[in-house]
């Protein structure tokens, strides 16, 4: 679908290895499952719970929605025959179900931690309350101290999971991963698409953002380098693929700096099916969040798919993704705060067709050598197993 697919990449592969794998999901906003409550996904028993969740949705229609999440995926997956429970989070409420399940059939239980929370919500000050803070903390530290092993997804996120209190040997760091088989295309096979949105010029340098269009994503950056890039160079087309409670509030700002369909697109989320047609045809794919060293450690998947396509990227943080980048050179770091430096830096890099060949290629070495999706699951299936053992 259009969201993370980790889960399910993970678990099909599962699957494909003799185990038995049971989801249980919330039912995802475009899933397609309007009337279905159940289905099988490439193996993989998926229970989808009549809970709605959305980028949209402001900070207690989400908290709600992690409650009734909680108590459907207990009821449903008492019923079920397990040897292992798994909760991957964020939120970190998913937990709950986790450690409960794990406990009343004296099962291993394992985290998976996809983003510091609550460490981020309190450090945004997205949550003020004094209680909700303390009774966040605490459910922090009771979900790592009750988990028998730890998955994070990058090194920041370990040290910060270490902070709270726990022993480093219990953690192992998987990171997202590129999916090259999927992403790594050299032809338009979706004309459909093509045809349906004619401000695609290939002739033109396409730069690309997709994903979630939240707060945290920080994305007028992107409509402040697309205003200033008018000015340096008007070949140049940003286009934005997502959703999110920022998305009207960004198209007006372009419409409002006169960008819109004119330099600047913005475009409906779409599955990672379809994704892969358009980045075919990117020039850069970008990562962009607020100015907040929190946000650093984040292994967001429009990352690892830009890999996958083999795609220099380009971010506007630093922490482990931008000296990545620096180290490979398969990308660019900009400006956090600055987007006509940031639009100035992009333009010296588009104007160099031999740096944006070779940097594509490190992309793509990088995909296929260290993060590797098939590669990556040998040592998540190893976690699952030395837990049953």
């Amino acid at each position: 679908m259009s969201s993370g697919t980790r889960s399910y990449e993970m678990a099909r592969r599962l699957v494909k290895k003799g185990h038995t794998v049971y989801m249980i999901s919330s039912k995802h906003s475009h899933s397609g499952f309007k009337e279905r409550n159940f289905s099988i996904e490439e193996g993989i028993s998926v229970w989808w719970l009549p809970v709605k969740y959305s980028n949209n949705m402001n900070f207690f229609q989400r908290i709600y929605s992690f409650i009734i999440y909680c108590i459907y995926a207990y009821i449903i997956g008492r019923k079920l025959n397990y040897g292992l429970v798994l909760a991957s989070s964020t939120p970190l409420t998913v937990a709950i179900p986790g450690i409960f399940l794990s406990k009343i059939k004296k099962v291993p239980f394992i985290l998976e931690v996809r983003d510091l929370w609550p460490a981020i919500p309190i450090e945004l000050r997205i949550i003020r309350n004094v209680l909700l803070i303390k009774l966040s903390q605490y459910l922090e530290k009771i979900s790592y101290r009750l988990s028998d092993r730890i998955i994070a997804l990058s090194n920041g996120m370990k040290d910060g999971i270490i902070k709270t209190g726990i022993n480093k040997s219990k953690i192992t760091v998987i990171p997202n991963g590129s999916d090259i088989e999927l992403f790594n295309i050299n032809s338009k096979s979706d004309i459909g698409f093509f045809n349906k949105n004619d401000w695609i010029n290939t002739d033109r340098r396409i730069i690309i953002y997709t994903g979630a269009i939240g707060k945290i994503n920080g994305l007028s950056y992107m409509a402040f380098m697309a205003e200033e890039m008018i000015k340096l160079n008007p070949n140049v087309l940003f286009c934005i693929i997502g959703d999110g409670i920022e998305k009207d509030k960004i198209n007006l700002l372009a419409k409002k700096l006169g960008i819109i369909n004119n330099n600047f697109y913005m475009v409906p989320k779409m599955s990672k099916k379809k994704l892969p047609q358009i980045l075919s045809i990117s020039t850069v794919l970008t990562s962009f969040v607020i100015n907040e060293e929190i946000l650093w450690n984040n292994s967001a998947n429009k990352f690892f798919d830009g890999l996958a396509a083999g795609k220099p990227l380009m971010i506007n943080y630093g922490g482990w993704q931008a000296d990545l980048l620096n180290e490979y050179d398969a990308g660019i770091v900009v400006s956090p705060d600055d987007p006509i430096i940031g639009a100035k830096k992009l333009n010296n890099l588009l104007q160099d067709k031999q740096r944006l060949q070779n940097m594509g290629q490190a992309s793509l070495e990088l995909a296929k050598t260290v993060f590797n999706r098939n590669e990556l699951y040998k040592s998540f299936e190893n976690v699952l197993l030395e837990a049953s053992n």
